[in-house]
């Protein structure tokens, strides 16, 4: 397939990664087996999304209402995050893709920041792609932090605008989404790119995230192409 060619392209792809623990379930696993197989198709669409171009792409990795989740469920997840980016960094170098972070990382486990940042660091000067993981995130807690800043800033309202406003946000200097996906069948955007989501097209699909494949991805860009956004106006 080749996006390049169509009007309008997607520039900024993002998608919630729901129902690893689903999957497992109806197979009889253990929820831990269906982050591991969610991680691996993480990795696919990752590259799918590098082929076909797109340049910013934003994963739903880890939010802050996860943290309620058992206890070894939660450190089995930071321990498949170590063990993929020291696995797949190079991969992210070869392809030239940069690694961005969404959230605050200050609060995860020590190995699981020495990842991020060693990771961050090896792909600085990579262009072709950002892929965005949002951990640790919260987007109405994006928000918040902005107006801190802002505060901090002593930027008077009257200085304040929406282009002002964005450079506060985890992804300052980005586009907002085109299309955000969301797998597993559920209908909400649960805290996710709050601000930035306002005219994002969203489309959701009763697949499990360990079952989408690059023929989902296709499907879901198909769908989007086929849409006219106005952005609120009439043409």
């Amino acid at each position: 397939m080749d996006n390049q060619k169509k009007d309008p392209p997607i520039v900024h792809l993002a998608i919630i990664m729901d129902g690893n623990g689903r999957w497992a379930q109806k197979r009889g696993l253990p929820r831990y087996e269906g982050h591991r197989a969610g991680t691996k198709t993480a990795k696919k669409i990752v590259e799918a999304c590098r082929k076909r171009n797109i340049k910013y792409f934003t994963l739903y990795t880890f939010s802050k209402e996860n943290w309620k989740r058992p206890k070894d469920e939660v450190n089995f997840l930071f321990d498949l995050l170590v063990k993929f980016f020291n696995k797949e960094y190079k991969s992210l170098v070869e392809q030239s893709i940069k690694l961005n972070i969404l959230g605050d990382i200050s609060k995860l486990p020590f190995a699981a920041r020495r990842a991020i940042e060693f990771t961050i660091k090896k792909t600085a000067n990579c262009s072709d792609m950002v892929l965005n993981l949002a951990l640790n995130y919260s987007g109405r807690e994006e928000i918040v932090r902005a107006c801190r800043e802002i505060i901090k800033q002593g930027i008077s309202p009257e200085e304040l605008t929406e282009e002002s406003f964005k450079r506060f946000l985890y992804t300052k200097d980005q586009p907002d989404p085109d299309l955000i996906i969301r797998t597993s069948g559920e209908l909400r955007l649960s805290n996710y790119l709050l601000y930035q989501a306002a005219y994002s097209e969203l489309y959701f699909t009763p697949v499990l995230w360990p079952d989408f494949n690059e023929q989902e991805l296709d499907k879901a860009i198909e769908d989007y192409l086929k849409r006219e956004r106005r952005f609120g106006g009439l043409e």
